[in-house]
């Protein structure tokens, strides 16, 4: 069985158990597996080219570890949660910008708009406290989604996954909490940070990319 397969089968049944521990109300086991998924998908990269980009997001990846364990830690370690996510949105946005920096001016636009109405709504559902931190949040989830729309692609997907994956959290925490919240949550997440991953193995460096383009013949 080839590494990256086994790694799946890793990442799969710590998710099934995951599934499982929410739904039987088991937060230890919940606390274990958590951040296997997200684990194995760091291995994965490391079959991919050894490049800024893949660096980076390995950061990202790294700092969502540690968020998946502070959010799922018994007690509220919500701000240390939010605080480890936040270095790794923006981690993902210089792996982006590193990437690609046209303006792409739809993607900002859909971009604040998406980040100005959830902020709205979050506010209005009562943030108190917490109005400042979740506020910086918000802007870095902005600025990650703009250039990863940018990017188009597979890092496009895994944003906008992520990005939704944060809003429901938002709403379920400080606007209206819902029954299925956590399940969904959840599986937005890894789809979103699959398909970051992905996105490192399927493109070129752009190095290459750069070293392709001088080597094609101009046209008179």
């Amino acid at each position: 069985m080839s590494r990256p397969i086994t790694l799946l089968c890793i990442a799969l049944c710590a998710a099934a158990f995951y599934i499982y521990a929410l739904a039987g109300g088991h937060p230890l086991l919940a606390l274990l597996v958590k951040p296997i998924p997200v684990l194995a998908l760091l291995l994965w990269l490391r079959s991919a080219p050894n490049d800024s980009y893949r660096r980076w997001i390995a950061t990202g990846l790294g700092f969502s570890v540690l968020g998946d364990i502070l959010l799922a830690w018994p007690g509220d370690l919500f701000v240390f949660g939010l605080a480890a996510f936040l270095c790794a949105h923006l981690a993902y946005l210089r792996a982006y910008t590193g990437q690609n920096r046209n303006l792409a001016p739809w993607a900002l636009l859909a971009s604040l708009l998406c980040g100005g109405l959830l902020l709205n709504l979050l506010i209005r559902g009562g943030l108190g406290e917490l109005l400042i931190p979740v506020s910086v949040y918000a802007l870095a989830i902005t600025a990650m989604l703009w250039r990863a729309l940018a990017c188009a692609g597979l890092a496009a997907l895994g944003a906008v996954a992520f990005v939704f994956s944060d809003s429901l959290i938002g709403i379920d925490r400080f606007v209206r909490p819902f029954a299925a919240a956590q399940y969904l949550i959840i599986l937005a997440y890894w789809l979103g940070q699959w398909a970051i991953s992905a996105s490192v193995h399927h493109r070129q460096p752009l190095k290459a990319l750069i070293q392709s383009a001088n080597s094609t013949p101009k046209s008179c």
